[in-house]
């Protein structure tokens, strides 16, 4: 499997590269090539006052390099110029990535600006899963805040299409996950389902196949605004990582994306990941 990881050269996404424990867990899920991609904004220029970007980066890339290639893995840098989250796109296309991973801050302001409002627009737009890796926010030299990036999913379903492609991930998230929360969330402004759908006959469905693999599972049918309650349940169960889809049932079109998972990605305390629907020709 090959994986993208994004880097502006902050200290919060120098978090991400440099944590053994987040490297071993991307090894768990089949990871063996990562590729480094760092972003120069189309108006960021090397000539700009005080910003040696040439030297920076060249001495930043090679210390990521050695530490990646010191955890097993593959290792290619690509240093590209335009918007963040279209280019990071394109090299995920470009180089048929099953997975891009990027820092959810970074304090970088007169520098390349990839982690922050391109995690957002990434969660809009990303072609392939997104792991929102979440780092300290007021730190100079962060950590992040969950290093066992799988080991305690948080799965949010309303049973789409989209939603039953994020749940496929177990496939190999299992490798490192140990257990795993099943929510589902009810709200009458946008119901969705057919009344036939039996909400927890369904997350006890989908229980039963985490427990074959040897995942311990709980499900839960919650009430409310379908982010709220999902954040709500990532305080209460405290998992590593959220996994949620990026499309969803909606008389308005706007669940998951725009709403939710949009919501998620920007106020979850811990990990996101975001799984897109299969692109179609």
């Amino acid at each position: 499997m090959k994986a993208i990881c994004a880097t502006d050269l902050s200290a919060a996404s120098e978090a991400t590269i440099e944590s053994e424990t987040c490297l071993e867990c991307l090894g768990r899920i089949g990871v063996e090539e990562l590729h480094l991609v760092t972003v120069i904004p189309s108006n960021v220029h090397g000539g700009m006052p005080g910003i040696d970007f040439e030297k920076r980066r060249e001495r930043a890339l090679g210390r990521y390099r050695r530490v990646i290639e010191d955890a097993g893995f593959d290792v290619e840098a690509h240093v590209v110029r335009g918007t963040p989250h279209r280019r990071l796109n394109g090299v995920a296309e470009a180089i048929g990535a099953s997975l891009t991973v990027i820092s959810s801050r970074g304090e970088s302001p007169l520098e390349n600006r990839v982690i922050g409002s391109t995690a957002r627009n990434l969660a809009r737009t990303t072609v392939v899963p997104l792991l929102v890796n979440r780092v300290e926010r007021a730190a100079d030299e962060p950590d992040v805040l969950r290093e066992h990036l799988f080991r305690r999913m948080l799965y949010a379903t309303d049973f789409s299409e989209n939603a039953e492609r994020a749940f496929e991930a177990f496939s190999y998230l299992r490798h490192a996950t140990w257990e795993a929360t099943l929510v589902h969330v009810e709200t009458p402004k946008d119901p969705g389902l057919p009344e036939a759908v039996d909400p927890e006959a369904r997350l006890a469905e989908l229980a039963t196949q985490l427990e074959e693999w040897g995942i311990e599972t709980r499900t839960e049918v919650r009430r409310g605004d379908p982010a709220d309650e999902i954040l709500a349940a990532e305080v209460e169960y405290d998992p590593t990582t959220v996994l949620v889809g990026s499309r969803g049932h909606s008389r308005l079109r706007r669940l998951l994306l725009g709403s939710v998972s949009e919501d998620i990605v920007a106020r979850a305390h811990g990990n996101v990941l975001l799984v897109p629907p299969e692109r179609t020709a």
